[in-house]
């Protein structure tokens, strides 16, 4: 990444957990407040400093305890995305999956030959991802093309 690009490292406060996966899916390592028991402000301070992480909050007191954060004002995942892109982040769907877009873990390609659980499509038929840490599966479904056209559209 070029120097003055925002970090691939991030951490989000506790009210931004759809955002968490749409960032995931544009290949950020994400970490959520919720899903690292870092809902507290001191707690999550401490978690982007330990693991060198920028803060993305709508919590104006947090932000402004913050070596670096992001403030972000919009609601909606829309108005938040926009927000985010105007502030130099690319959003743009990843290649293929890198990070669970549930607990942020590393994922890898399930072999064709691998049986996959009955709401994922055959990996023989389609390419299909598998979370290494809770073992969730991806594939590039009607969930992938709606983030997409969102993305497409700010």
């Amino acid at each position: 990444m070029p120097e003055d690009a925002p970090s691939d490292r991030l951490v989000l406060d506790a009210m931004l957990g759809k955002l968490a996966t749409y960032l995931r899916m544009c290949g950020y390592d994400t970490a959520y407040a919720l899903d690292r028991d870092a809902e507290a402000d001191d707690d999550l301070l401490a978690l982007a400093a330990d693991e060198d992480r920028l803060l993305i909050t709508q919590d104006t007191d947090l932000a402004a305890r913050a070596p670096e954060s992001v403030l972000l004002s919009e609601r909606e995942i829309d108005g938040q995305l926009r927000e985010l892109a105007d502030a130099g982040f690319r959003l743009s769907l990843a290649p293929e999956p890198a990070h669970c877009g549930v607990c942020n873990g590393p994922v890898e390609e399930v072999d064709p030959v691998e049986p996959t659980p009955e709401y994922a499509p055959s990996a023989s038929d389609e390419p299909v991802w598998r979370c290494t840490d809770c073992g969730q599966h991806f594939w590039k479904g009607s969930h992938w093309a709606s983030v997409k056209t969102t993305l497409e559209d700010l």
